[in-house]
């Protein structure tokens, strides 16, 4: 049995194949430069500019429909300031997901990126500070939309169009990472 090694590239990696019929390929990385190249690639992958877009519909009925165009089917209707997560742009269209993990198009007029939450517990205590033994101010039911103002911790301060504002554990509403 003959044992080849094979330099394919000096600076970078060493491919070693062993035998004819059966190959085992062994990497190493042979520079301190290439092994920064690759954690900074890393470390841009898991930055904020890579995290999800979030859009906020911008007036009462907007349809969501099957695919992007005006004659695909008609899935659901939401009301405005309705949060939705942006999965791809296709010309004007927009795919989204929405807080129970639906999806489908929206036409990129109707959007906004203004940011707003939803809560998707059954009911959330909103309280006056952030902290679980803080006096409740309001309980919000499941599908109320606020705008979130501030976050400390686990905690999300936000704001309802009443005027009603208070801290709502983050957990409790979706999206929970949009501050």
């Amino acid at each position: 049995m003959r044992r080849h090694n094979r330099l394919i590239h000096p600076t970078a990696y060493t491919y070693i194949y062993h035998g004819e019929n059966t190959m085992r390929l062994t990497a190493q990385l042979k520079r301190p430069a290439c092994r920064l190249l690759i954690a900074l690639a890393l470390l841009a992958c898991s930055s904020p500019a890579f995290s999800a877009e979030y859009v906020a519909v911008n007036k009462d009925g907007a349809n969501i429909r099957s695919g992007p165009d005006a004659k695909k089917d008609l899935l659901w209707e939401v009301f405005k300031d309705f949060p939705l997560q942006v999965v791809k742009r296709q010309k004007d269209w927009l795919q989204i997901k929405d807080f129970e993990g639906d999806q489908g198009w929206i036409f990129a007029n109707l959007v906004s990126k203004e940011k707003r939450v939803i809560v998707k517990a059954t009911t959330a205590n909103m309280r006056s500070e952030p902290k679980k033994d803080a006096t409740v101010v309001a309980t919000v039911k499941y599908g109320v939309v606020f705008t979130p103002v501030e976050k400390k911790g686990e905690w999300l301060k936000v704001k309802h169009e009443d005027g009603t504002s208070g801290w709502i554990s983050s957990t409790l509403v979706w999206p929970n990472d949009i501050l």
